[in-house]
């Protein structure tokens, strides 16, 4: 391909400084093939090192690249922990699971969805049961398929969701658009209608991995929401599961609860309304399992421009010509939206990352599942 497309950062450095650091620490290392290839047809997977006992009963699991994208932040926060553990004894029966760019696609790609325009949080559902339906969705639909990035066209679109929000307010018209959608494969925030390849390699991880634990503590890491440089630590499922005591005492205050459906608001810049996260699947698939699922979500721009920026990404994987001068600027400012090159705000969202990690890691061999699950 061109050197259009942005070569820096890539999902080529990312995997063999993970790799890297996974074989200097001492971590057993999966690898789970992605059929497809990068920009410049290099080889694409999903890696999976685990630190410490294969078998142990407490797990410590960082997941990165749910939105391929945000991958880079979480995958950097990863290699650097690896780094920070290589010379450190994990307590007795815990281990650390880190699963690296569960959309590899997306982050070669640098792309918040896989390779069918899906948004992987949205995705996690049961495909043998009626699919949401989103109807408020397809009165907005033309507007994230607009062939145009400048022109009538696109000022047409433009007009008409600022009327939607003009009469019922950005958040209001936010949560019809990222509550996800299941009819629109070219729509934004589609949710599929069958699972995608990085929905089953992670239940294949889940069952190679996870399915002997008694105890599992899951962050899931994520940029884009909340306010600039604030790593807000989250725990998000469809109702109340049973590690959820545990998971509020361990973080008390710094831990916000949310809990999703059609009617559900929040304040944190999370779509409330969404269903099929990463956190539900992983509640689901391990019953047995006292698990505590969190999300870091890392803040970086207001919402009004991510969006934007994210209209203007579907657009050029639509319409546009992924080699030319114009997709590299609309990569560019994608990159800025989900991975800041503010030194400063990669600085912040590590250390406090790490903190959440170092928590979680202390407090697991205390953690009792109790003796009915």
């Amino acid at each position: 391909m061109s050197t259009g497309f942005p070569s820096a950062p890539s999902f080529v450095s990312q995997r063999e400084q993970f790799l890297a650091a996974a074989k200097a620490a001492g971590a057993s290392l999966t690898e789970y093939r992605h059929p497809l290839t990068g920009p410049s047809g290099e080889p694409l997977s999903t890696d999976v090192a685990v630190l410490g006992d294969p078998y142990a009963k407490r797990l410590l699991i960082a997941l990165c690249g749910t939105h391929g994208i945000e991958g880079f932040y979480g995958s950097d926060c990863q290699i650097k922990w690896l780094q920070a553990l290589t010379d450190r004894t994990l307590p007795d029966d815990v281990a650390v699971v880190m699963i690296h760019l569960i959309n590899p696609w997306g982050t070669a790609w640098m792309r918040r969805v896989n390779e069918d325009n899906i948004d992987l949080n949205r995705n996690y559902l049961n495909f043998t049961q009626a699919l949401p339906d989103n109807q408020r969705y397809e009165a907005l639909h033309e507007i994230y398929t607009c062939t145009q990035l400048q022109g009538p066209k696109r000022e047409r679109a433009d007009a008409l969701l600022n009327e939607r929000i003009s009469e019922e307010g950005w958040s209001a018209v936010m949560s019809i658009v990222e509550a996800g959608q299941y009819v629109h494969h070219d729509g934004l925030f589609y949710g599929g209608k069958a699972p995608g390849w990085s929905n089953k390699t992670l239940h294949k991880i889940i069952q190679e991995h996870f399915t002997h634990a008694q105890v599992a503590m899951c962050f899931d890491l994520h940029t884009g929401a909340g306010d600039y440089g604030h790593p807000m630590l989250m725990t998000i499922a469809q109702s109340s599961y049973p590690a959820l005591h545990d998971a509020q005492a361990v973080y008390g205050p710094w831990l916000y609860t949310l809990l999703t459906g059609a009617e559900s608001k929040s304040d944190t810049g999370v779509a409330a309304t969404a269903t099929g996260y990463t956190s539900q699947a992983m509640i689901d698939a391990l019953p047995q399992v006292h698990l505590m699922p969190f999300v870091i979500e890392c803040g970086t721009y207001p919402g009004e421009q991510v969006h934007t920026v994210l209209r203007n990404d579907q657009w050029l994987h639509l319409h546009g010509d992924l080699t030319d001068q114009v997709a590299r600027k609309i990569k560019l400012e994608l990159l800025e939206q989900f991975y800041p090159a503010d030194s400063d705000w990669q600085e912040v969202v590590w250390l406090r990352t790490r903190q959440i990690w170092e928590r979680a890691l202390a407090v697991l061999p205390r953690i009792q599942a109790p003796t009915h699950q």
